[in-house]
Protein backbone atom coordinates (compact mmCIF):
# COMPACT_ATOMS: atom_id res chain seq x y z
CA UNK A 1 0.00 0.00 0.00
CA UNK A 2 1.46 3.34 -1.10
CA UNK A 3 0.50 6.88 -0.34
CA UNK A 4 -0.09 6.30 3.35
CA UNK A 5 0.07 8.94 6.07
CA UNK A 6 2.08 8.33 9.21
CA UNK A 7 1.33 10.25 12.40
CA UNK A 8 4.26 10.58 14.81
CA UNK A 9 4.40 11.67 18.45
CA UNK A 10 7.84 12.00 20.04
CA UNK A 11 9.65 12.99 16.85
CA UNK A 12 12.32 14.94 18.78
CA UNK A 13 13.34 11.91 20.87
CA UNK A 14 15.98 9.31 20.10
CA UNK A 15 13.71 6.69 18.49
CA UNK A 16 11.27 9.26 17.15
CA UNK A 17 14.01 11.14 15.32
CA UNK A 18 15.24 7.97 13.65
CA UNK A 19 11.65 7.06 12.81
CA UNK A 20 11.08 10.35 10.99
CA UNK A 21 14.24 9.79 8.92
CA UNK A 22 13.14 6.26 8.01
CA UNK A 23 9.59 7.30 7.11
CA UNK A 24 10.95 10.03 4.87
CA UNK A 25 12.75 7.37 2.81
CA UNK A 26 9.92 4.81 2.85
CA UNK A 27 7.98 4.79 -0.42
CA UNK A 28 4.84 3.46 1.27
CA UNK A 29 4.35 6.82 2.96
CA UNK A 30 3.59 10.03 1.10
CA UNK A 31 2.96 12.14 4.21
CA UNK A 32 4.42 12.26 7.74
CA UNK A 33 2.48 14.30 10.29
CA UNK A 34 4.49 15.35 13.35
CA UNK A 35 3.06 16.63 16.61
CA UNK A 36 5.65 18.54 18.65
CA UNK A 37 5.79 20.80 21.70
CA UNK A 38 8.29 23.31 20.37
CA UNK A 39 9.61 24.75 17.12
CA UNK A 40 11.87 22.18 15.46
CA UNK A 41 13.35 22.06 11.98
CA UNK A 42 12.90 18.75 10.17
CA UNK A 43 14.61 18.06 6.86
CA UNK A 44 12.18 16.33 4.53
CA UNK A 45 9.60 16.85 1.80
CA UNK A 46 6.85 14.68 3.31
CA UNK A 47 6.62 16.28 6.72
CA UNK A 48 3.90 18.49 8.12
CA UNK A 49 4.53 19.80 11.64
CA UNK A 50 1.85 20.64 14.20
CA UNK A 51 3.17 22.64 17.16
CA UNK A 52 0.73 21.93 20.00
CA UNK A 53 0.43 21.57 23.72
CA UNK A 54 0.91 17.81 23.46
CA UNK A 55 -0.42 17.19 26.97
CA UNK A 56 -3.76 18.80 26.05
CA UNK A 57 -5.05 16.18 23.61
CA UNK A 58 -8.53 17.73 23.46
CA UNK A 59 -7.10 20.83 21.78
CA UNK A 60 -5.79 18.93 18.74
CA UNK A 61 -7.46 15.49 18.78
CA UNK A 62 -9.41 16.21 15.57
CA UNK A 63 -6.11 16.70 13.71
CA UNK A 64 -4.80 13.20 14.46
CA UNK A 65 -5.61 11.89 11.01
CA UNK A 66 -3.80 9.29 8.92
CA UNK A 67 -3.21 5.59 8.46
CA UNK A 68 -0.50 4.52 10.94
CA UNK A 69 0.12 6.00 14.40
CA UNK A 70 3.59 5.93 15.94
CA UNK A 71 3.99 6.89 19.62
CA UNK A 72 7.57 7.37 20.84
CA UNK A 73 6.91 9.37 23.98
CA UNK A 74 8.80 8.98 27.23
CA UNK A 75 10.20 11.04 30.05
CA UNK A 76 12.34 10.64 33.17
CA UNK A 77 11.49 11.17 36.82
CA UNK A 78 13.92 14.09 36.85
CA UNK A 79 12.10 15.88 34.03
CA UNK A 80 8.61 14.91 35.19
CA UNK A 81 9.25 15.90 38.80
CA UNK A 82 7.04 13.25 40.40
CA UNK A 83 5.64 9.79 39.85
CA UNK A 84 2.16 11.19 39.24
CA UNK A 85 3.52 13.54 36.57
CA UNK A 86 5.34 10.63 34.97
CA UNK A 87 2.10 8.62 34.95
CA UNK A 88 0.44 11.48 33.09
CA UNK A 89 3.25 11.70 30.52
CA UNK A 90 4.12 8.03 29.98
CA UNK A 91 0.75 6.33 30.53
CA UNK A 92 -2.18 8.71 30.22
CA UNK A 93 -0.91 10.81 27.31
CA UNK A 94 -0.17 7.86 24.96
CA UNK A 95 -3.54 6.35 25.93
CA UNK A 96 -5.41 9.57 25.13
CA UNK A 97 -3.59 10.00 21.82
CA UNK A 98 -4.37 6.41 20.83
CA UNK A 99 -8.06 6.77 21.73
CA UNK A 100 -8.37 9.95 19.66
CA UNK A 101 -6.60 8.36 16.70
CA UNK A 102 -8.92 5.37 16.76
CA UNK A 103 -11.98 7.63 16.84
CA UNK A 104 -10.58 9.41 13.78
CA UNK A 105 -10.25 6.21 11.79
CA UNK A 106 -6.60 5.22 12.32
CA UNK A 107 -6.45 1.45 12.53
CA UNK A 108 -2.79 0.65 13.27
CA UNK A 109 -0.51 1.77 16.10
CA UNK A 110 3.12 1.17 17.08
CA UNK A 111 4.28 2.27 20.53
CA UNK A 112 7.66 2.41 22.25
CA UNK A 113 7.60 0.90 25.75
CA UNK A 114 10.49 -0.63 27.74
CA UNK A 115 12.11 -3.97 28.43
CA UNK A 116 10.65 -5.36 31.64
CA UNK A 117 7.40 -3.39 31.45
CA UNK A 118 4.89 -4.95 33.82
CA UNK A 119 1.68 -3.45 35.18
CA UNK A 120 2.24 -5.40 38.40
CA UNK A 121 5.83 -4.29 38.96
CA UNK A 122 6.92 -2.57 42.19
CA UNK A 123 9.22 -0.39 40.10
CA UNK A 124 7.22 2.73 39.23
CA UNK A 125 8.81 3.10 35.78
CA UNK A 126 8.12 -0.48 34.70
CA UNK A 127 4.64 -0.36 36.23
CA UNK A 128 3.72 2.81 34.34
CA UNK A 129 4.97 1.38 31.07
CA UNK A 130 3.10 -1.87 31.70
CA UNK A 131 -0.12 -0.03 32.46
CA UNK A 132 0.28 2.00 29.28
CA UNK A 133 0.75 -1.19 27.28
CA UNK A 134 -2.44 -2.76 28.64
CA UNK A 135 -4.47 0.34 27.81
CA UNK A 136 -3.10 0.59 24.26
CA UNK A 137 -3.57 -3.13 23.65
CA UNK A 138 -7.18 -2.90 24.77
CA UNK A 139 -8.03 0.22 22.76
CA UNK A 140 -9.24 -1.73 19.74
CA UNK A 141 -6.83 -1.11 16.87
CA UNK A 142 -6.80 -3.64 14.05
CA UNK A 143 -3.02 -3.86 14.44
CA UNK A 144 -1.07 -3.07 17.60
CA UNK A 145 2.73 -3.17 17.84
CA UNK A 146 4.38 -2.59 21.22
CA UNK A 147 8.18 -2.55 21.18
CA UNK A 148 10.19 -3.12 24.35
CA UNK A 149 13.78 -2.02 23.72
CA UNK A 150 16.52 -2.41 26.30
CA UNK A 151 19.12 0.37 26.66
CA UNK A 152 18.85 2.56 23.57
CA UNK A 153 22.08 3.16 21.71
CA UNK A 154 22.47 6.45 19.89
CA UNK A 155 23.05 10.11 20.58
CA UNK A 156 20.28 12.05 22.31
CA UNK A 157 19.91 15.80 22.11
CA UNK A 158 19.67 15.75 25.91
CA UNK A 159 22.07 14.10 28.38
CA UNK A 160 20.64 11.26 30.49
CA UNK A 161 23.19 10.09 33.05
CA UNK A 162 21.55 6.72 33.71
CA UNK A 163 21.41 5.85 30.02
CA UNK A 164 25.02 6.88 29.47
CA UNK A 165 26.16 4.59 32.29
CA UNK A 166 23.99 1.81 30.89
CA UNK A 167 25.50 2.19 27.43
CA UNK A 168 29.03 1.87 28.80
CA UNK A 169 28.09 -1.26 30.76
CA UNK A 170 26.36 -2.74 27.72
CA UNK A 171 29.42 -2.25 25.54
CA UNK A 172 31.70 -3.90 28.10
CA UNK A 173 29.50 -6.87 29.00
CA UNK A 174 27.56 -7.33 25.75
CA UNK A 175 29.21 -10.70 25.08
CA UNK A 176 27.70 -12.11 28.29
CA UNK A 177 24.15 -11.38 27.15
CA UNK A 178 23.50 -14.43 24.99
CA UNK A 179 20.65 -16.88 24.60
CA UNK A 180 17.68 -15.90 26.74
CA UNK A 181 19.59 -12.85 27.98
CA UNK A 182 20.06 -11.46 24.47
CA UNK A 183 16.94 -9.31 24.82
CA UNK A 184 18.77 -7.23 27.45
CA UNK A 185 21.48 -6.12 25.03
CA UNK A 186 21.51 -2.48 24.03
CA UNK A 187 19.76 -1.81 20.73
CA UNK A 188 20.34 0.96 18.23
CA UNK A 189 17.50 3.47 18.13
CA UNK A 190 17.61 3.36 14.33
CA UNK A 191 17.01 -0.41 14.42
CA UNK A 192 14.00 0.08 16.70
CA UNK A 193 12.56 2.70 14.35
CA UNK A 194 13.01 0.57 11.23
CA UNK A 195 11.52 -2.45 13.00
CA UNK A 196 8.43 -0.46 13.99
CA UNK A 197 7.80 0.52 10.38
CA UNK A 198 8.39 -3.00 9.13
CA UNK A 199 6.13 -4.57 11.75
CA UNK A 200 3.23 -2.16 11.30
CA UNK A 201 3.32 -2.94 7.57
CA UNK A 202 3.71 -6.70 8.01
CA UNK A 203 0.31 -8.29 7.54
CA UNK A 204 1.51 -11.88 7.82
CA UNK A 205 1.48 -11.91 11.64
CA UNK A 206 -1.63 -10.29 13.12
CA UNK A 207 -1.56 -11.98 16.53
CA UNK A 208 1.72 -10.93 18.12
CA UNK A 209 1.76 -7.61 19.96
CA UNK A 210 5.01 -7.42 21.98
CA UNK A 211 8.52 -7.28 20.52
CA UNK A 212 11.66 -7.09 22.68
CA UNK A 213 15.19 -5.99 21.79
CA UNK A 214 16.38 -9.30 20.37
CA UNK A 215 13.44 -9.64 17.97
CA UNK A 216 13.71 -5.96 17.01
CA UNK A 217 17.35 -6.47 16.04
CA UNK A 218 16.45 -9.60 14.05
Amino acid sequence: MKGKTAVVFGATGLVGGELVKALEKDERYSSVILFVRRDVEFAGTKQKVHKVNVADTDSYSSEILGDDLFICLGTTIKKAGSVSAMEAADRDLPANIAAAALRNGIRAVAVVSSIGADAGSRNYYLRIKGEMEKIIEGTGFEKTIIVRPSILMGKRSEFRFGEEVGRVIMKVFRFLLAGRLRKYRGVEAADVARAMIRLINDHTDTTRVYYESDSLQD
